[in-house]
């Protein structure tokens, strides 16, 4: 992620870089997620044909512009969302919350800390841990379990 997107009563939505290093960073996208992508794409362009708007410019390139091709407003995006999210029996699920819904998921997982800071774009893992502490099982079984394994593969057996 590279850029973020701003609405100020101002100067309306604005393409802008994000706050800190940290969350200037790259993910590494699910095949699922890049293949429905592409295909999204390929439909936006085949629509944006069929009514002659033709291709899109560089400068415009978005993956989910408004009609006209222009930026989204950030609260018009929230609000697709939550006809998207009602539409599949998830009314009570904000686009912000697919955020931790996917930290859950990756912390469930077993991924470690460092990879998912990196990936939710915090300063560190020490907010990671402050936000999603509780969602870190207690693990101490596995935990002997590593060492049991470790052990083993060193010979020693119980």
């Amino acid at each position: 992620m590279r850029e973020a997107l701003e609405e100020t009563r101002a100067h309306g939505v604005l393409v802008k870089t994000p706050k800190s290093k940290a969350r200037r960073r790259d993910i590494t996208l699910p095949d699922i997620v890049v293949e429905t992508l592409r295909e999204h794409r390929r439909r936006q362009l085949e629509w944006r044909m069929r009514v002659g708007l033709g291709k899109v410019s560089e400068e415009n390139d978005l993956l989910f512009p408004t009609l006209e091709g222009s930026l989204p407003s950030p609260r018009a995006f929230s609000a697709e969302w939550a006809d998207v999210a009602a539409s599949i029996g998830m009314p009570d699920v904000t686009f912000h919350a697919l955020r931790h819904t996917h930290a859950s998921q990756l912390i469930d997982a077993g991924v470690d800390v460092v990879t998912i800071s990196k990936r939710l774009g915090h300063s560190g893992p020490s907010i990671t841990l402050n936000v999603y502490a509780h969602l870190f099982r207690d693990n101490d079984a596995r935990a002997a379990t590593a060492i049991n394994e470790a052990l083993a593969k060193l010979g020693y057996t119980a």
